[in-house]
C-alpha cells in the first residue's frame, strides 16, 4: 500500500465517521479543520470519492533556473570535454564557438552538472570513458 493510497484511505474513513458522529467530532477525531472537510466535501459532491486521491504534482520550476536549451548546451560541452571544471566550461561558453555564446556563471554551470549527476570531474570522466564511477 502506498502513501498516496494510506491518505485516501484516511479521508474516506473520515467520510464514514462523519456519518456516524457529526462533522465536528470526525474533524476532532481526525485532526482536520472543518473548513478542509466542508472544501472535500464540495469536491465529492461535484465529482465522487476518486476526487479524494492525491494528486501527482509537476516539479516546481524556479524563476532563475536555466533554460532546457542551455542546460542541454553546458552538458552536451562538459561531456565533449570532461577534464575541465565549472570555471573554464563557463570561459568557453562565452566564446564565440559552434553552440554559441552563453552569460552563465560557474556556480551555474556547477549546479547544472549536480542536477545531472556530472558534477566532479571523475564523473564526467567516467561516463564518457562507459562505465559509472563509484
Amino acid at each position: 500500500m502506498t502513501k498516496d493510497d494510506r491518505f485516501y484511505l484516511n479521508r474516506v474513513a473520515l467520510f464514514a465517521h462523519v456519518e456516524r458522529v457529526g462533522v465536528s467530532q470526525a474533524c476532532r477525531d481526525f485532526k482536520i479543520h472543518r473548513s478542509t472537510y466542508y472544501r472535500w466535501r464540495r469536491q465529492v459532491l461535484r465529482n465522487g470519492l476518486e476526487i479524494l486521491r492525491p494528486r501527482e504534482r509537476r516539479l516546481p520550476r524556479m524563476p532563475n533556473q536555466l533554460p532546457v536549451w542551455t542546460e542541454q548546451k553546458i552538458i552536451t560541452l562538459a561531456l565533449a570535454q570532461p577534464g575541465l571544471g565549472p570555471r573554464r566550461l563557463a570561459a568557453q561558453l562565452a566564446q564565440p564557438n559552434p553552440l554559441g555564446e552563453l552569460s552563465v556563471s560557474a556556480s551555474g554551470v556547477l549546479k547544472v552538472l549536480h542536477r545531472h549527476g556530472l558534477g566532479t570531474r571523475p564523473r564526467r570522466l567516467a561516463l564518457v570513458a562507459g562505465y559509472a564511477a563509484p
